[in-house]
């Protein structure tokens, strides 16, 4: 049966004060063997952070007005402190940039660009054949005759070659060209090479971006000088206007680089006869700035060409080879100047197919374009909600005021089919048009690359020729003066100087500019530094992790029950917890063997509660 010893000690009430210091002494240093120390309280921390005002505003002493000043002190430059750290986060999130312009150092020699010239006139009229008339009818507006005026709707043309049409009736480079001289050499129509766009058959010179020709000076005399006949004589009549109609006389012109492909329709000059137009360039090297800051496209660094039908990727082949995907997905066919190994459409196609595709693409950029437009003045300016070309707002009275932009309807996104006009991001709409509208252009979305060489012109011209060289020419070529002022032109491109300009997009305000200012205001308002923000950090901590010890901890059963002067033990308690080594003794030896030093009779004195263990 259990023993169990009940003991009354008392102490002397001077011996009670030192006997309870030694217990919290031994607590505490039991404490501290068995774990952490208790936390810092805010007050010892205060007094230690490197935190500016914060010990004397929290730190231990009295409370008073003085620390009360300093407390409001302390939370004003710290608001003062967040305000200005919330204004340079978000001008930092606006992504700033700003264009530096370098002239660059000359260069003693310059590679001359690429030049594309076309005949405004696709088909010469001697050329063309009935059957060609035949075909082409509804694209040239001529009546389907042949050459003795009966229509020919009776008779059997084979299929047309849209390709053989355009390589066989269209101008000729070599009845054209007059004279050519590049930097003070002969050159002939043989340095050309042929390309078709949508004025048909088109000639460049300088192509190869392998082997270009170099400029070795700037100034008149010092680049390509041609003299060329337009033949007018050949221009087709017109019988009614198409979409092909065209009423001017002369040549367009584009300079661009070996990589970038003709878009002559869109970014070329004209050129007039009659006239010596001189087009003094500057080479511009662009670098744009990738997202966040800007939208330009980065390059993908893999050896196959990113677009197919082209070496290189440029806002001219996307949307050459955008154009040729919608036509395609409508038409079944591509158009002559269109990349890729499709199927050519034939005359009629072009007129009731293609050209329709083409200009529901170009009317659907204009309109995205607009719409867009539209979308960020709501993002920027959102009190201005009213636009132009939404419905009508409740209670307005006039037809064209009080419209809501939330009343737009949905556009469609494609010539063809709504559903492949893929939605605009925020970026997309944000983009600034490039001269193509490479920007929001909703169906043909073609961002600009990130590394650019474009040419700067200026266009200056005189009259030719004068009243001497009029009679001149005119025997030289046997031809009239009349024919001379009519059809022959001289144009003259060259670099002004051989200095390229060099353009960047630069962020105006980065990273390390922003920890820079982020540390100046957090030094001038609050005297801190990161290694202040580590401390707090590190103080959050510790108390966090304190309480959370705390929450998880299980409460222990207590080995002894106190009262009053009373404690009571259990045997085998007493027996666990006996730090001295247990001795054996005889079953029923009684509770002799239990008194305090019965083994050790000679033994040192212990304390009270070691004596009464042993």
């Amino acid at each position: 049966m259990p023993i169990e010893i009940v003991c009354k000690i008392k102490f002397a009430e001077e011996d009670a004060k030192p006997k309870e210091k030694e217990a919290g002494d031994e607590q505490s240093l039991l404490g501290a063997a068995r774990g952490t120390a208790a936390p810092r309280d805010l007050a010892t921390f205060a007094s230690t952070s490197t935190l500016h005002g914060l010990g004397r505003a929290c730190g231990p002493g009295p409370h008073g007005l003085r620390r009360t000043l300093w407390a409001l002190a302390l939370l004003t430059s710290l608001a003062a402190f967040l305000y200005q750290a919330a204004s340079l986060a978000r001008g930092y999130l606006t992504r700033p940039h700003l264009v530096a312009m370098d002239p660059a150092a000359p260069a003693p020699v310059a590679g001359f660009p690429a030049v594309t010239l076309c005949n405004i006139n696709r088909f010469r009229h001697s050329a063309l054949s009935d059957a060609d008339i035949f075909h082409l009818a509804n694209l040239t507006g001529l009546p389907p005759k042949d050459r003795d005026g009966h229509r020919a709707a009776g008779l059997r043309y084979p299929e047309p070659d849209m390709v053989d049409i355009l390589n066989r009736t269209g101008h000729q480079l070599a009845d054209m060209l007059k004279s050519c001289n590049f930097s003070g050499h002969h050159c002939s129509a043989s340095n050309f090479s042929v390309v078709y766009t949508r004025y048909g058959k088109c000639y460049t010179f300088n192509a190869d971006p392998q082997s270009w020709l170099p400029s070795r000076a700037g100034g008149m005399g010092s680049g390509l000088e041609i003299m060329l006949d337009i033949q007018q004589e050949e221009y087709l009549p017109i019988w009614r206007e198409t979409n092909e109609t065209s009423f001017e006389a002369g040549i367009r012109v584009q300079i661009h680089s070996q990589e970038e492909p003709p878009y002559i329709h869109q970014l070329g000059f004209g050129v007039s006869p009659g006239f010596q137009t001189f087009v003094s360039c500057q080479e511009q090297r662009l670098t744009y700035l990738p997202q966040p800051w800007g939208n330009c496209r980065v390059e993908n660094g893999l050896q196959e060409p990113e677009l197919q039908g082209y070496s290189a990727y440029s806002v001219s082949a996307c949307r050459l080879r955008c154009e040729k995907e919608a036509v395609l997905q409508r038409c079944h066919c591509r158009m002559v100047h269109m990349p890729g190994n499709e199927t050519i459409c034939p005359p009629n196609i072009y007129i009731e197919c293609a050209d329709h595709t083409l200009a529901s693409l170009k009317m659907l950029s204009i309109l995205w374009s607009t719409v867009t437009s539209l979308w960020l003045r709501q993002e920027l300016w959102p009190q201005e909600k009213e636009c132009s070309l939404c419905h009508p707002r409740p209670g307005s009275e006039e037809a064209g005021g009080g419209y809501t932009l939330k009343s737009l309807p949905s556009l469609p996104s494609d010539p063809t089919e709504a559903s492949h006009w893929p939605n605009p991001t925020k970026s997309q709409r944000t983009r600034s048009p490039d001269s193509l509208g490479g920007g929001s252009e909703g169906p043909c979305f073609c961002p600009t690359p990130c590394n650019l060489t474009r040419y700067g012109k200026e266009i200056s011209m005189v009259r030719i020729p004068n009243r001497g060289s009029a009679r001149y020419l005119a025997r030289k070529y046997n031809r009239n003066e009349t024919y001379i002022r009519e059809n022959f032109l001289v144009l003259d491109i060259f670099f002004e100087a051989l200095t390229s300009e060099a353009m960047e997009q630069r962020a105006a305000y980065g990273l390390s500019a922003l920890l820079g200012d982020l540390g100046g205001q957090m030094g001038l308002f609050i005297g801190a530094s990161i290694l202040t923000l580590l401390e707090i950090l590190d103080y959050i901590y510790e108390v966090s992790w304190d309480r959370l010890k705390r929450v998880w901890r299980r409460p222990r059963t207590p080995l002894r029950t106190s009262t009053g002067g009373i404690s009571t033990l259990g045997l085998q308690e007493l027996k666990e917890q006996s730090p001295c080594p247990s001795r054996g003794h005889a079953e029923g030896g009684g509770a002799s063997s239990l008194l305090p030093n019965h083994h050790h009779p000679h033994g040192p004195p212990g304390g009270l509660f070691e004596d009464f263990a042993c």
